[in-house]
C-alpha cells in the first residue's frame, strides 16, 4: 500500500508541476510512511513538506493542491491536509481487511519483497578462530549474522553465508603446540604448561585422540619441552617471546610434516565442534573459507597489486601499506621484516577475494572490539580501484548472562567462558536466538537466563509463540465442534470485521510487509521482534475481546480467517529469526 500510495502521490505532484510550469521529477521526492496516531488516518506522507521550495510556496499550501489532484483510488476513504503540510490517508475498511485474504492466498511468500531481485549479498559471521569451543559471544554475532542473511533473502538478494577459517598464522602453531604438550603428558613426560597456550580439557581430548590413532610417534627422543622453557626463560622475560621459541622447539622436534599432522587434527577436530554448535543453534554455512588457500597466490597477488599502484613502501625492513592516502589515522604493516604476513594482509586479500567474486553487496558481522579495522579495510579496498561503500561492517556488542538480578556462572569444559552449545542446551535454541536479536547489535546485552526459560507473558518469545498456538488451539477446537470452516464465506464476510480489537489487528497486520523490508535494508532484526511482540499483543487482546466459535456463521468463518492471516504472519516472521513456530504449547 506504501508503494500504491507513493505512486499516486507522483502522479498528482507532476500534475501540480505542470500546472505551474515546474520542470520538475518527482521519483523518490517524500516518503509515505504509517501513521503513528490512529486519528491521523492509516498513511501520512510529509512530500509537499520535502518539495514546497521547488514550487515557491508553503507547503501547505502545496499540500492542498497535491491531494486535489491525487487520482481516485477505490481503497481510499478520505485525504486530509493537517498540520504544517502533511497529507494523510484513511483507507476504507475493506481496503484493510482485505489484507486477510492476500496472507491467505500467499501463505509462506506473503512478506516476500523483489526489492535485491538480480543482486547477490554475501553474509560473512561468526568467523571465530577455530582455536577452542564458540561461547556466549559468538553466539550473538550467529544469531545476528544469520537472521541478516535471511532478511535480505526475503527482501529478494541472492544471499550466501560464509565463514571464513582463519587456519593460518601464530594462533594456528599455538594451538598445534598446545595439543603436543598435553599429548607428551599423555605418553607420560612430565613438562610445564604455558600459561599463554590454549587452555581447557578440549585440548586433552584432542591429544587423546591424536595418541589413539597415531600412539608414540611425536614422542621424540629430543622432545624435551622443559629444557626448552627453561632456556627462553633465560634469553627473554617476555611470555609471547617464550611462547615462540618453544614454537619453534616443537617444529624443530616434529619437523614440518608431524607439526603440521598435529595442527591439522587439532583444527579438523574443533572445526567439527563448531560446525556441530551451530547447527544446534540453527546456523548453517554455504562456503567455509580457508585463510590457507590465499597463501596458495591470491595474497602474493594482493600484495603485488597494491605495490603496482604504489599504495606499498618499505621501511625497517617491513612493507607498509599507505592507508592514511585514504583515510586511515596511519599506514599498516602488511609484511612484517621476518617476511612473514600480517592479518591485515590476509583480510586485504580475503575481501579482494569476496568482491571479485561478483557480489554486490559485501555485509561482514564482526563483534565491537573489531571497530578499529573498520577505516583501514575500507582504505585498503580503496587502493584498490574498489568501491569501499559495497562492503557493510555490522559490530555487534558483548553479552552477558544474567540469572535474574545476579550474573550467571554457568560450568563450562572449555576454559574461563560459557559455551554456546551450554546456553542452548539450558534455554533453547528458540530463547538463544530470539534474546540475541531483540536489541540493536551495538547495545550492550544483558541475556537473562531465567526469563528465557520463564512461560510467561513477560518472555517475549514464548509471548509470541504462545499466539500461535492459541490460534491452532482454536483451530482444533472448531474441528473437534464440527464447525467446519468455509474460505468463500469467510473472505466475502470480512467486512464483518468491524470492532476495535479486530481493526488493530488488521492494521498490525497489514505493517508486516514494509517492517519486514525495512529490517532488512537496516540491518535490524530488532524491529521485526518488536513487531512480532506488537502483533502478538493485538491477537492476545481479540481473543480476550472477542467470541470466535459461538458466533453466527459468517461472522465465525471471518473471525477464523484473520485467526489464520494473523497465525501465517507470525510463523513468517519467527521464520525470518530462525525460531520454532510451535503447534501446542
Amino acid at each position: 500500500m506504501k508503494q500504491r500510495l507513493q505512486s499516486l502521490l507522483e502522479r498528482a505532484l507532476r500534475a501540480v508541476a505542470a500546472e505551474r510550469g515546474v520542470d520538475f521529477e518527482p521519483r523518490g521526492a517524500g516518503q509515505v510512511e504509517r501513521a503513528r496516531d490512529d486519528a491521523h488516518g492509516d498513511f501520512a506522507s510529509n512530500i509537499a513538506l520535502v518539495n514546497a521550495r521547488r514550487f515557491k510556496t508553503k507547503p501547505r499550501q502545496l499540500a492542498a493542491e497535491l491531494a486535489r489532484h491525487i487520482p481516485a483510488d477505490a481503497a481510499i476513504e478520505k485525504i486530509e491536509v493537517a498540520g504544517p503540510g502533511f497529507i494523510n490517508f484513511y483507507l476504507k475498511p475493506d481496503a484493510v481487511a482485505g489484507i486477510v485474504a492476500r496472507i491467505l492466498r500467499q501463505g509462506e511468500a506473503f512478506g516476500r519483497s523483489e526489492h535485491g531481485r538480480g543482486r547477490q549479498a554475501l553474509v560473512e559471521f561468526v568467523s571465530a578462530n577455530p582455536t577452542g569451543p564458540l561461547h556466549i559471544g559468538h553466539g550473538r554475532g550467529a544469531a545476528y549474522g544469520d537472521v541478516i542473511a535471511a532478511l535480505l533473502q526475503n527482501a529478494g538478494f541472492e544471499v550466501r553465508r560464509e565463514y571464513y577459517v582463519n587456519d593460518a598464522g601464530r594462533q594456528m602453531d599455538i594451538l598445534a603446540l598446545s595439543v603436543w604438550l598435553r599429548y607428551l603428558r599423555l605418553c607420560g613426560l612430565s613438562c610445564p604448561y604455558p600459561e599463554q597456550a590454549y587452555q581447557g580439557d578440549y585440548i586433552v581430548d584432542i591429544a587423546r585422540r591424536l595418541q589413539r590413532e597415531d600412539g608414540d610417534r611425536y614422542r621424540r627422543p629430543a622432545a624435551d619441552p622443559a629444557a626448552a622453557i627453561a632456556a627462553a626463560e633465560r634469553e627473554t622475560a617476555d611470555p609471547e617471546a617464550r611462547l615462540d621459541r618453544l614454537i619453534a622447539h616443537g617444529r624443530e622436534t616434529l619437523g614440518d610434516d608431524d607439526f603440521g599432522r598435529v595442527l591439522d587434527l587439532a583444527l579438523h577436530e574443533i572445526v567439527a565442534v563448531i560446525r556441530a554448535d551451530l547447527q544446534a543453534f540453527g546456523v548453517t554455512f554455504d562456503t567455509w573459507f580457508s585463510e590457507r588457500s590465499l597463501a596458495a597466490g591470491p595474497l602474493r597477488e594482493c600484495i603485488a597489486e597494491l605495490r603496482d599502484k604504489n599504495e606499498i613502501y618499505e621501511r625497517d625492513g617491513a612493507s607498509w601499506f599507505a592507508a592514511t592516502r585514504h583515510g586511515d589515522e596511519k599506514d599498516r604493516v602488511v609484511r612484517r621484516d621476518n617476511g612473514a604476513y600480517t592479518y591485515f594482509a590476509s583480510d586485504i586479500a580475503y575481501h579482494r577475494d569476496k568482491l571479485r567474486r561478483g557480489f554486490d553487496r559485501v555485509v561482514n558481522v564482526w563483534g565491537a572490539d573489531h571497530h578499529g579495522y573498520i577505516k583501514r579495510l575500507k582504505a585498503a579496498l580503496a587502493a584498490l580501484g574498489q568501491d569501499p561503500e559495497r562492503l557493510k561492517i555490522l559490530l555487534v556488542q558483548f553479552a552477558t548472562l544474567y540469572r535474574g538480578a545476579r550474573k550467571a556462572s554457568m560450568s563450562t569444559r572449555a576454559g574461563q567462558y560459557v559455551a554456546l552449545r551450554e546456553l542452548v542446551d539450558e534455554v533453547g535454541a528458540d530463547a538463544a536466538r530470539f534474546f540475541y536479536v531483540m536489541r540493536k547489535p551495538e547495545q550492550h546485552l544483558e541475556f537473562d537466563l531465567e526469563l528465557a526459560k520463564a512461560q510467561s507473558n513477560d518472555n517475549p518469545v514464548y509471548y509470541i509463540q504462545y499466539a500461535h498456538a492459541r490460534i491452532c488451539s482454536v483451530l482444533r477446537q472448531a474441528r473437534e465442534q464440527s464447525l467446519a470452516y468455509d474460505q468463500s464465506v469467510a473472505l466475502d464476510s470480512l467486512s464483518l470485521l468491524d470492532s476495535d480489537s479486530e481493526q488493530k489487528l488488521l492494521a498490525q497486520l497489514a505493517r508486516y510487509e514494509e517492517r519486514a523490508l525495512d529490517a532488512a535494508l537496516a540491518y535490524e532484526p530488532h524491529a521485526l521482534c518488536f513487531y512480532l511482540q506488537e502483533l502478538a499483543h493485538c491477537f492476545h487482546n481479540y481473543y480476550n475481546a472477542q467470541r470466535f466459535l459461538r458466533a453466527e456463521e459468517r461472522l465465525r468463518n471471518s473471525r477464523l480467517a484473520l485467526c489464520l492471516a494473523t497465525r501465517q504472519v507470525i510463523a513468517n516472521g519467527l521464520g525470518l529469526l530462525g525460531v520454532s513456530a510451535p503447534e501446542t504449547m
